[in-house]
């Protein structure tokens, strides 16, 4: 299957092309990962849109700030609680 940039695809389609699940699918939908035409309470993707998301420059992007969230994730100063203001002691 090839993918036009002129063509405008479903949810569906791009979904069996990508290989996910339609869970998957939603969530990159409504998360804007993959820039979508909302039309009544149905989605339109233009294929343009779908060569930009499996283009390996997004890849890099997208690792990067993986990475970046994953070691705030792993950071334990992030989750300590604030220190305690002892008095008296």
């Amino acid at each position: 299957m090839a993918i036009r940039e002129d063509v405008i695809y479903t949810p569906k389609e791009v979904q069996e092309y990508l290989k996910v699940s339609q869970s998957t699918m939603t969530r990159m939908l409504k998360k804007g990962l993959i820039r979508s035409a909302r039309i009544g309470k149905q989605y339109r993707i233009m294929g343009k849109e779908i060569l930009r998301v499996i283009s390996p420059s997004l890849e890099d992007k997208v690792g990067v700030a993986y990475n970046k969230a994953r070691r705030w994730a792993h950071d334990e100063s992030a989750f300590s609680p604030p220190p305690k203001n002892v008095k008296g002691k």
